[in-house]
């Protein structure tokens, strides 16, 4: 008998504009068959540490993933496979703070990871180590808000208030907002917002926006406060079922039928 116990921790509150929580996910038990878990498209770029005892973590082209790497905007369906015994450390961002974290551009690591060796395998090998050593979850996630807390000091990369602002707008509005009023309140054309809006979140304005529609319909899908699937599709502001479910399917992977029976686990869906 296999279990996954997922739990997820406020971050301390000097980190609080950049984490939306930090995430721990445990394996135990004798099955040690793999078992898929997806990073679903959330407008949520995140952090993942792996500590696997005899297991890893794979993604979906068999490929075993670093130890620690950050991802960005997931904007196709993805599904990672978990082997043997693991726990996994992950941390959750806001959109729009990679690069004041790293001072990377977001738009690197979209639809990918990095792995956190390759930012400074200084800082990463103690990180691994402090991590490993630690004697309980909360010990891991102080030592994780330690590192996070370094690299913002060491990079002190300036916000881009105007990404920043369309960003909470877009978020505000469930995606339903008018991107050439945006443009007119922040007095920037359409390609300087697109621009920087992608090195800050990591993709299009417009595309950030389908995202947080398809995220709004789906929370509504799963709460079953509907009657019929074409209200979830108007008061999410699609033009009508069709188009709603063409949408769920790009980012899904499933039709909105289908999903609710699909074997893949969504983080948030663990308990």
């Amino acid at each position: 008998m296999s279990t996954m116990k997922y739990q997820q921790i406020p971050p301390p509150a000097h980190l609080k504009s950049y984490v939306r929580y930090f995430w721990t996910l445990d394996s135990t038990g004798a099955d040690l068959s793999p078992k898929a878990f997806g990073p679903l498209a959330d407008g949520y770029p995140g952090l993942i540490f792996q500590q696997s005892f005899g297991g890893s973590l794979l993604d979906q082209h068999n490929k075993e993933l670093p130890e620690g790497f950050i991802y960005g905007q997931t904007i196709t369906r993805t599904a990672l496979y978990l082997e043997g015994h693991f726990r996994l450390i992950g941390v959750c961002f806001f959109p729009n703070v990679l690069r004041s974290i790293w001072g990377f551009q977001a738009d690197e690591v979209t639809d990918t990871c990095l792995g956190l060796e390759v930012l400074s395998q200084k800082s990463y090998a103690f990180l691994s180590e402090q991590l490993f050593d630690a004697p309980s979850i909360p010990s891991q996630i102080e030592k994780l808000s330690a590192y996070l807390t370094s690299q913002i000091n060491v990079h002190q990369s300036p916000s881009d208030h105007a990404a920043d602002y369309a960003v909470s707008h877009i978020l505000t509005t469930r995606g339903n907002v008018s991107l050439r009023d945006l443009q007119q309140q922040l007095q920037l054309s359409e390609r300087s917002l697109e621009r920087r809006f992608k090195q800050t979140v990591g993709i299009s304005p417009k595309l950030y926006a389908r995202i947080c529609r398809f995220q709004a319909a789906l929370q509504q899908l799963k709460s079953q406060q509907y009657t019929l699937l074409s209200d979830v599709a108007y008061d999410n502001g699609y033009a009508d079922q069709s188009h709603f479910i063409r949408t769920f399917k790009e980012f899904a992977g499933f039709s909105p039928y289908q999903f609710q029976r699909q074997s893949v686990v969504y983080l948030s869906e663990i308990n």
